[in-house]
């Protein structure tokens, strides 16, 4: 059933609404990670962010299967945008991120898990697809050559290759984190070069925020796959996303020059992982706790103000 010529909220849904529950959801995690340097119980904290995240993903899962039915030409339309397109890929690495952390609590459900999984890849990799034809054909539009083209290969991979290890496919985790590797090697010097040449068209610049997640993602997702990394490469993960880092935040004057949108999450999950390394720094005793308690106060204030200002919009009618 059809009904595209009725452009209403429905139809207009944006999804980079999914970065929403996978900041949150990434927060939890850094809070799990936290609780081993802190004599605080941080069960409640941690949970918190987890089931919240967990309920707009379902939420945001059941709107979107509607839309699917009922819109189906909307769907293709975002996801034929080399914009858009690339930003519906936050559902499924959500959908895996969540798989990782609460396959342990939930073991018996194997098949389950294994199934939501096999799903998710597929809608990532089809996403992924569509990025790499529009680049190796040529058809990528220059001022449309943003950070988003990261989301469905790089994070995808990485939090992918991470999902396939926590559910006990380490060999097929492996080989998809290469893939999320390899890349962030390919696209970086495409995004790059795009973003050397000035600054984002304003509508695009909140994607900025996915700049500073390839180094310090691939670092926490390798943690996952290979628990015992030394410290040493944990700390060499950080020196390289640390250079992101700073190139983002020197350029603050441009994307905070734009209204607020749902689009500012996307610095939600980059600076979460980049407080899980270095939180998980501190636990192997390369950085001192006042470390970890500087970096988990500084994403959870990120995430509040981001909470409080969607509710504005939320509010405003302005969300969808």
């Amino acid at each position: 059933m059809q009904r595209d010529k009725e452009p209403n909220w429905l139809h207009r849904l944006h999804p980079g609404l999914f970065g929403m529950p996978l900041g949150l959801l990434s927060l939890s995690f850094a809070w799990s990670k936290y609780s081993h340097v802190t004599s605080i119980s941080t069960f409640w904290i941690e949970r918190f962010f987890l089931v919240f995240g967990l309920l707009i993903l379902c939420f945001l899962a059941t709107l979107w299967s509607i839309k699917a039915i009922f819109y189906p030409n909307a769907i293709k339309e975002k996801f034929l945008n080399p914009v858009l397109g690339p930003m519906m890929a936050f559902f499924p690495i959500s959908t895996m991120l969540a798989i990782a952390l609460l396959f342990p609590l939930f073991s018996e459900y194997a098949i389950f898990a294994y199934t939501l999984t096999a799903i998710a890849l597929l809608i990532q990799v089809t996403i992924a697809w569509r990025v790499v034809y529009l680049l190796s054909m040529g058809n990528m539009p220059p001022d449309q050559v943003t950070p988003a083209l990261y989301i469905p290969i790089v994070p995808g991979g990485l939090v992918g290759g991470a999902a396939l290890t926590a559910i006990g496919l380490p060999g097929f985790g492996y080989l998809v984190w290469g893939m999320g590797l390899g890349g962030w090697a390919l696209l970086e010097m495409r995004i790059l070069h795009r973003l050397f040449a000035g600054p984002l068209p304003p509508q695009y610049r909140a994607t900025i925020g996915i700049e500073m997640g390839p180094a310090a993602i691939s670092t926490i997702t390798a943690i996952s796959i290979w628990p015992n990394l030394p410290v040493d490469a944990i700390l060499v993960g950080l020196g390289v996303a640390s250079g992101p880092i700073f190139a983002v935040l020197t350029r603050w004057k441009s994307w905070t020059a734009v209204p607020f949108s749902f689009g500012f999450w996307s610095f939600a999950f980059p600076v979460a992982a980049t407080t899980s390394c270095i939180i998980e720094a501190v636990i192997r005793g390369g950085w001192p706790n006042v470390a970890a308690t500087i970096a988990i106060t500084i994403a959870t204030a990120l995430v509040i103000y981001l909470l409080l200002r969607t509710l504005v919009l939320l509010i405003k009618r302005k969300l969808y």
